[in-house]
């Protein structure tokens, strides 16, 4: 069941299935081009910059809709993920000597200050940073004036009360990365879970320097046809779902519009054929763990800075605190793929970086500026965190095994 704004209000509709045949091969042209024109050819070394967006609630019910767990439970669920995560991990190092860390976009509509807190501690110790989520327009369109509200409050506590976020410059405002909770970027989704036409010129005015929202499940509505890429909007941001077009980021140009669209791959999946044909769209699911295979499938999209080939982009993004994904985000799963990840890699040709979604964005920005060397080394390029959460981080560039 989905739902549609109608004169003001949301009202419940059945998506056909022409409908999500329609939405779901949108993207396909675009793929059909990437192919031709030989994306992820093979290179002798390609540098691996990995980053995982997890949507990272706390509240969220294996019911799903508008259901959500006791504070009692998120509580115990933030404790141990905290505990847990850096047993399973810290063996695994990539080549500048980071563990693999999660950016955890968190939900601003359900800001608990003690959550934060520990998950702030979590961040400062070095296993990762938080960023902006929203999940808003879900019983009613949301209005510009309520999300700069809602958007602003949330960015001031992470940066003031929490020491989260980071800042350009000498500048005092807090930038942040951002993901849209329901997808609906930017009322993409024709006014289901959004209603602000001008929601990226919100994003911009208030400090987003990038949205790491793409790609969605195939079949979804806001899905844009431009895949696989990084770039800025060239629509005005004022209006409905600029990024559905866009410049792709070039090596000696600096972007000038910010947000940045920075997306995760986006490709058919043919490792199960003839059985079915699948779509690898980046997530981490307990169906879908993650394996070398579909590494293999995000070294094909390709998704680089035009003029600098060998650096890969690679967002993925998971449900972290969803008690049915908990063991394929941090027990087996992720232990072997992390294991033949790391050992393989010189075999394979490849450098690993695993970095957050803000240092992603700094070695785009180094590579916009023509920047060469060991990408890893651009991790806080332009967009710097401040005080002894810089120092912690620093130091986790190690290749010793850290507990929590």
């Amino acid at each position: 069941m989905m739902q549609q704004r109608r004169g003001g209000r949301i009202n419940s509709y059945q998506i056909n299935s022409y409908q999500k045949v329609a939405y779901g091969v949108r993207w396909l042209p675009a793929f059909l081009w990437q192919s031709l024109s030989l994306r992820g050819a093979h290179r002798s070394k390609v540098h691996l910059i990995i980053a995982l967006a997890d949507h990272f609630e706390p509240a969220i019910h294996p019911r799903g809709g508008q259901a959500r767990a006791s504070y009692a439970e998120q509580q115990g669920r933030l404790e141990t993920w905290c505990h847990e995560y850096p047993k399973a991990v810290s063996h695994w190092r990539d080549n500048d000597g980071f563990p693999f860390v999660h950016t955890y976009f968190y939900p601003a509509e359900q800001y608990e200050r003690f959550l934060i807190e520990r998950l702030a501690q979590h961040c400062h110790a070095g296993w990762g940073e938080i960023e902006v989520h929203l999940h808003h327009g879900t019983a009613a369109p949301d209005t510009e004036e309520n999300t700069r509200n809602l958007l602003l409050d949330f960015r001031d506590a992470l940066a003031r009360r929490h020491s989260c976020l980071c800042y350009e410059g000498e500048s005092d405002v807090p930038r942040y990365a951002f993901v849209h909770g329901n997808f609906a970027l930017a009322n993409s989704a024709g006014g289901m879970y959004c209603g602000v036409d001008s929601e990226m010129q919100v994003l911009s005015d208030t400090g987003c320097y990038a949205d790491m929202t793409l790609p969605v499940t195939p079949g979804h509505p806001a899905q844009t046809a431009k895949i696989n890429s990084l770039y800025e909007c060239t629509l005005p941001l004022g209006q409905q779902a600029p990024q559905r077009k866009g410049r792709d980021l070039m090596s000696g140009i600096h972007p000038r519009v910010l947000p940045l669209i920075i997306q995760g791959p986006l490709l058919p999946d043919f490792t199960r054929f003839p059985r079915r044909i699948g779509v690898e769209n980046g997530s981490i699911t307990r169906s879908n763990p993650l394996t070398l295979a579909r590494l293999r499938m995000w070294k094909r999209a390709a998704i680089t800075i035009k003029g600098r080939p060998d650096w890969l982009f690679i967002k993925l993004h998971c449900h972290s605190m969803d008690p049915t994904q908990t063991e394929v985000v941090r027990g087996a799963p992720m232990r072997k793929f992390l294991q033949d990840l790391v050992r393989g890699a010189d075999n394979r040709g490849e450098i690993l970086h695993f970095v957050t979604a803000r240092e992603m964005v700094n070695i785009i920005f180094a590579a916009c500026d023509g920047r060469e060397g060991n990408p890893g080394d651009y991790r806080d390029y332009s967009l710097r965190r401040r005080t002894n959460v810089v120092q912690s981080r620093s130091a986790m560039g190690s290749r010793k095994a850290l507990n929590d």
